[in-house]
């Protein structure tokens, strides 16, 4: 597989990347037995596709060109690998979505543990605290339970302060692939097919 880009698909602002393959069975996965329109792709041309659109900038139009090698660019073919490749992309961000609800949902919970122990901790500092008054560690025992509590709350913090957004960010990547422009050509100009011409 040769991906390389080239400056435009459809409209004169979209970024383009193009593939070459041999036949179009490359671009999906060998070891998925789903018909062609329900398979993954491939995992080199998957992880091609989501690198080359995390460097694309962010209103950027998409597409994809794939051209093939030792094989024929049908309508048909063109057909399958459009749907397939948006709803692989499509799968991917309801995927990547319920994980971050799931994310989320740990965050909270994480967040109400964290609180109780938090309050628990403060409440056995303060309560043990008159028993150790004259003695030098009283304060050292008092604070490391503080200290403590507050550590519990690391987890949660992180999730909603750092966590979520690249998530979130992957399954706006996800959207955008999921309905970018797929074409479908070969070798031979003459045979080739573009599926969105009228």
């Amino acid at each position: 597989m040769k991906p390389r880009e080239q400056p435009s698909l459809t409209r004169a602002d979209a970024a383009v990347l193009e593939l070459h393959v041999a036949e179009l069975k490359q671009m999906f996965n060998a070891l998925d037995p789903a018909p062609f329109r329900e398979r993954d792709l491939d995992p080199n041309a998957q992880a091609y596709i989501v690198d080359w659109g995390r460097e694309m900038r962010a209103g950027e139009a998409l597409g994809l060109v794939v051209q093939l090698g030792r094989e024929r660019a049908t309508a048909a073919n063109a057909a399958l690998l459009r749907e397939a490749v948006h709803e692989f992309f499509r799968q991917r961000a309801l995927v990547t979505r319920r994980q971050l609800r799931r994310l989320f949902r740990v965050g909270r919970i994480s967040l109400v543990i964290g609180l109780a122990f938090l309050a628990i901790a403060i409440i056995i500092g303060q309560s043990i605290a008159p028993l150790f008054s004259k003695e030098r560690y009283a304060m050292l025992v008092q604070e490391s339970l503080v200290i403590g509590g507050w550590v519990a709350l690391w987890r949660p913090l992180e999730i909603f302060l750092y966590d979520w957004w690249p998530i979130r960010a992957e399954a706006r990547l996800y959207d955008r692939l999921s309905k970018m422009d797929v074409r479908l050509t070969d070798t031979a100009p003459p045979h080739s097919v573009d599926p969105l011409a009228p």
